[in-house]
């Protein structure tokens, strides 16, 4: 199940380089990830240091 960034996003960039299918999005104001890119690896959510990435 691919990931969702929810609300409590800083759009701070950490997740962004992580991310190993390009999945994530920069958004106005948060940013997104892209189901059909995500593989659910989990390794954005592990990083991101406002924990707004879950399962979706």
């Amino acid at each position: 199940m691919p990931r969702v960034i929810t609300d409590d996003c800083i759009a701070c960039g950490t997740c962004l380089p992580e991310c190993p299918e390009s999945a994530i999005l920069e958004g106005d104001p948060i940013y997104t990830i892209d189901a059909d890119l995500c593989t659910d690896c989990g390794v954005c959510e592990e990083t991101c240091p406002t924990e707004a990435i879950h399962e979706a």
